[in-house]
């Protein structure tokens, strides 16, 4: 018998014992680690407006090109998120995303996350691209999904920069880079509050 026979027995009878790491999918499911990328979840905050502010900057890190937005503004009438413009179309195509969490690390609101969901199979293509509608949390629901194993714990006495106070942008102390929404007074502001100074100089 020769010596890489005895060396292959060895081995077979060292793992002889141990348990089985296959699993019997889909009976079976295997925990999957905090960190994993399935597939995208677009978020919302705590009173239903959606986190997406139109901003395009995940589409423009993805280095598959595999996000396609379409933003529009809001109205008062139509408020959909806090910023001056939302996400009227938001589509992933799947058969190009690489899973890579760069739409995810651009996002400056925490709209999009990477989750844990990867039964993505279909027969037909089209039915890879994910619109707006599937991604998109569902009214009443407000996760801010991986973001909180990815994000770093800032010290508990640093003051954080806009918009990472609360390792995810919550919608305070929010710029204009930061939301879309301008946070410089216009000119109507500016006669607003002249208005009301001279109100209170005649008052005194």
């Amino acid at each position: 018998m020769s010596f890489d026979i005895v060396k292959g027995m060895a081995t077979t009878l060292k793992n002889i014992g141990r348990k089985p790491t296959t699993v019997s999918f889909p009976e079976e499911e295997r925990d999957l680690p905090a960190r994993f990328r399935g597939r995208h979840v677009l978020h919302r905050y705590d009173n239903s407006l959606e986190r997406c502010v139109g901003c395009y900057l995940c589409a423009g890190a993805c280095p598959a090109d595999a996000i396609y937005i379409e933003a529009e503004e809001n109205t008062d009438e139509n408020r959909v998120s806090p910023g001056e413009r939302y996400a009227k179309v938001f589509d992933v195509n799947m058969l190009r995303c690489i899973f890579c969490g760069y739409c995810q690390a651009a996002c400056p609101t925490g709209a999009i996350t990477l989750e844990k969901e990867f039964k993505l199979a279909s027969y037909y293509p089209e039915d890879l691209v994910y619109h707006k509608e599937q991604l998109l949390e569902a009214k009443g629901e407000s996760t801010i999904g991986s973001n909180n194993v990815w994000a770093e714990p800032a010290p508990e006495d640093a003051i954080q920069p806009v918009p990472q106070e609360s390792h995810v942008f919550d919608g305070s102390r929010a710029s204009a880079a930061a939301v879309g929404l301008g946070n410089i007074q216009t000119e109507r502001d500016n006669l607003v509050l002249n208005e009301d100074q001279d109100e209170d100089r005649r008052k005194q």
